[in-house]
């Protein structure tokens, strides 16, 4: 019995005394970097997004214009081997004009109607790019909503900006240990911040001689970040 009641106290204090191991194990003291990369590389794909918007009193003559002008930019890309696929056609709409000014004290009126839809074209062969913009220029179109450049397999360069975003974790790491004094220990964890695509820098310009747009595409990047945690040694 005495020896049974001696092995029922001595488990609670090994049991206590367990506990701050494990909180000193725990809260062994870390350090937390981030890191940042980008890697550029030559577009090798184009997104272009138009649109054509037409007025007219009725609205569906405003509808028939915005259609005969939309089907012959189609036909053009056609002839131009752009692919099916690479063209779509959104954001159809009609809307009324109103009078800017009321007449004799009376509500403003509508004085016409305005249809417009949009266009976003994928140009992969970009040495066609300028012919492309200036064709449906030339064909009717009248508003340009953006171009931007992109790759068609952006994998190798995202994995080439999370390696640099991971050396700069690594590095900063290595400075700010040396500058407490301490030694850096392992890596504990490894987490991915977050990924972006930054709009490449690009040129244009219109020659009224032909309608040819010269483009210049420039370099488009990838930015990858990561965050860090590493050990302290003593």
């Amino acid at each position: 019995m005495r020896r049974s009641a001696l092995v029922t106290a001595v488990l609670p204090l090994a049991l206590l005394f367990a506990a701050p191991l494990a909180a000193q194990e725990t809260l062994r003291p870390t350090l937390s970097v981030s890191g940042e990369g980008t890697a550029f590389a030559t577009p090798d794909v184009a997104t272009i997004t138009l649109g054509v918007t037409a007025q007219s009193e009725t609205a569906a003559d405003a509808m028939a214009q915005t259609s005969e002008i939309g089907a012959r930019i189609l036909e053009r890309l056609t002839a131009m081997g752009v692919a099916a696929r690479d063209v779509q056609t959104s954001d159809l709409s009609l809307n009324p004009i109103w009078s800017n000014r009321p007449v004799d004290n009376q509500q403003p009126k509508i004085t016409g109607f305005e249809a417009s839809n949009r266009v976003t074209i994928r140009v992969q062969q970009l040495d066609t790019l300028g012919d492309v913009l200036g064709a449906v220029l030339e064909d009717g179109a009248n508003r340009l909503g953006g171009l931007s450049f992109g790759l068609k397999d952006p994998a190798p360069l995202l994995d080439e900006a999370r390696r640099d975003a991971v050396a700069d974790a690594m590095a900063r790491a290595k400075v700010y240990a040396e500058a407490a004094g301490v030694t850096l220990g392992p890596v504990v964890s490894i987490s991915e911040g977050g990924t972006s695509t930054p709009r490449p820098e690009m040129m244009m310009s219109l020659r009224a001689s032909d309608m040819a747009v010269p483009v210049a595409e420039g370099e488009t990047g990838i930015t990858a970040s990561v965050n860090m945690v590493f050990s302290i040694g003593e």
